[in-house]
């Protein structure tokens, strides 16, 4: 993949996820950006680090029925059920276009099982994709429960191994839930299984209810939170996973300014994604990314390398003594 030179007169904005050297650190999140061409004219996907696409199974999924997203606690909750076209219809309807505009693409994966992680993984690793992302937060129909994939780091690792085999040369980045045990240890493990970077976090499992009907909102009872709330839980759970793995990490949860985007960076991302701000304003990555340029400009940085993981967490330095007396 060819990226366009910097401008000497502007800092470096560029980024390593792997193998992919991103223009930008500023990627559209899946499941906001749609299937990358429906806000072009809002946000052109080729002045973003990267999109990723809807998630997508190996055939169509229906999604969920009645309500499916509502404003809660200062973000969204969403209960949409990784509708999706599938990845036949995506790789012959959507990502050629979405190529030709010169996005640089990703492909957030879904299943029910390992086997239909691993169709969808072996089918868009054939056709021009960029990256794969392994979303491990689906329900494992396998599994007592029905657990989330994600909910253990061993099957975790099992299935990253595999989906990293299907993929070939392309990476997999593997997209992380936030309600786990021990996140260290589960980032640890798929980065053992192979994986290219992780990105995190997923949404929070949460409801909403109207007193007046006596029901939830939704029409599947609960959704997933995203939006500003999540923020406090994401930089602290990307820090931890950023001080135990050797891969990029990509921060996600309730970026809407570079500011927001900065301190991602400050605990250890190499990269951000946006959502929910993407769904409010689809202009919103633009001003980040113009916003990370200044930003540099005013602290007199070079590039993002000189900020990324340096937050300082010991005891902060003694004042120095006066000659008072």
């Amino acid at each position: 993949m060819t990226v366009s030179p910097q401008n000497e007169d502007q800092p470096d904005l560029q980024v390593r996820i792997g193998p992919l050297v991103l223009k930008n650190p500023v990627i559209a999140a899946s499941g906001t950006f749609g299937y990358g061409l429906e806000l072009k004219d809002f946000c052109p996907p080729d002045r973003l680090g990267a999109v990723i696409v809807k998630g997508l199974s190996r055939t169509p999924w229906p999604g969920n029925s009645g309500h499916r997203i509502v404003e809660a606690g200062g973000g969204l909750i969403n209960s949409i059920g990784l509708e999706n076209m599938g990845t036949e219809a995506f790789v012959r309807k959507a990502l050629p276009k979405l190529k030709a505009a010169g996005a640089t693409v990703g492909a957030n994966i879904i299943g029910h099982s390992v086997e239909e992680y691993l169709k969808a993984a072996e089918y868009l690793a054939a056709a021009d994709i960029d990256f794969l992302e392994l979303n491990v937060s689906c329900p494992n129909l396998s599994s007592p429960g029905g657990l989330s994939f994600g909910s253990d780091p061993d099957l975790a690792a099992r299935l990253t191994e595999q989906a990293v085999k299907y993929a070939g040369p392309v990476p997999v980045i593997v997209k992380l839930p936030p309600m786990v045990t021990d996140i260290a240890l589960l980032a640890k493990r798929v980065e053992m299984a192979g994986a290219a970077g992780i990105s995190l976090i997923n949404t929070i499992p949460a409801m909403s209810v109207d007193l007046k009907t006596r029901r939830p909102i939704l029409g599947h009872v609960t959704g997933g939170l995203s939006g500003p709330p999540i923020k406090p839980v994401a930089l602290r759970l990307v820090m931890i996973c950023a001080r135990s793995v050797k891969i990029p990490v990509i921060g996600i949860g309730g970026i809407f300014t570079a500011q927001d985007a900065l301190e991602f960076m400050l605990v250890g991302a190499a990269a951000v994604q946006m959502g929910t701000a993407v769904l409010t304003d689809p202009t919103s990555p633009l001003r980040v990314i113009k916003g990370l340029s200044a930003w540099l400009k005013a602290e007199n940085m070079t590039s993002l390398g000189q900020l990324i993981g340096k937050l300082q967490t010991g005891p902060p330095p003694l004042a120095p003594k006066d000659n008072l007396g």
